[in-house]
């Protein structure tokens, strides 16, 4: 079997795996994958296309920030900051997602829902909060008159998938960060909500839960200096699992509703 013939039947074995609902091991998808590249028939030594590769230097962690902190910078729209956040590969996230979940909604919206990252949904579609969770947003904000059609735009603190669906790490979340708090500065929110733990936590540098961060208001300033109120809420995948919280998720939702009514 030639070399591109493997690889696509990886990514064939890997999405018959999806649809079977079996979480395939990202890991070794890449190992596997790696392994057909390395073993393919090496180019003919006379061809005038080949050209010896240079094998870049590895980067240290805080090298890759300071890389996202200058890319994101430069980014004036957010259509340059998705160009900048794709173009990124400082994250190793990045080697087995399909797309990065950049953002949707409505550019420039009043309020900015920031979750905590893709699932196999938002990995395939390349959007956050199009899953069983976003279908499940979706209601909670028409409840109290908001869309993502009209006056919403949605984000996360990772955009990409991390296999298994395990939480992305702290590291990976510094990664990301930049971006962040640069698509918080393009768009200016009157308003911000934080779908989660890890994205409350991770936005606010908190070091206690959701319980207890749910249901008050807090202040949100980036390093460019622009400043936001923020509200920590149950993620919508968690009130799939404990539907007896979604009394105290409603509370929490009136309480954004009045907060942004005084904003607006």
């Amino acid at each position: 079997m030639s070399q591109p013939q493997q690889i696509q039947a990886l990514e064939a074995l890997r999405d018959w795996w999806a649809e079977m609902g079996v979480e395939a091991d990202e890991a070794e998808i890449r190992a596997l994958t790696k392994a057909a590249r390395a073993n393919a028939a090496p180019e003919d030594a006379a061809s005038p296309a080949r050209r010896p590769r240079t094998i870049p230097r590895e980067k240290r962690h805080e090298d890759w920030v300071e890389e996202a902190r200058n890319l994101s910078r430069a980014a004036a729209s957010f259509s340059d900051l998705k160009s900048a956040i794709e173009g990124f590969d400082g994250c190793l996230l990045k080697e087995a997602a399909r797309h990065a979940a950049c953002f949707d909604g409505v550019e420039g919206a009043p309020v900015m829902v920031i979750g905590e990252g893709p699932g196999a949904e938002e990995d395939k579609q390349g959007l956050p909060f199009v899953g069983r969770a976003g279908q499940l947003l979706d209601r909670m904000l028409g409840a109290i008159g908001l869309s993502r059609a009209t006056n919403v735009f949605i984000t996360n603190v990772n955009y990409w998938r991390p296999p298994g669906n395990r939480n992305p790490s702290d590291e990976e979340l510094a990664l990301c960060r930049p971006f962040v708090d640069r698509m918080i500065e393009i768009g200016q929110p009157k308003l911000i909500i934080a779908a989660g733990g890890v994205s409350a936590k991770s936005l606010l540098q908190a070091s206690i839960g959701i319980m207890k961060l749910r249901g008050t208001e807090q202040k949100l300033e980036t390093p460019g200096g622009y400043s936001a109120p923020l509200f920590p809420i149950f993620h919508p995948a968690f009130l799939l699992r404990r539907p007896e919280e979604k009394s105290r998720a409603w509370r929490d939702l009136l309480q954004i509703q009045e907060r942004f009514e005084a904003l607006s």
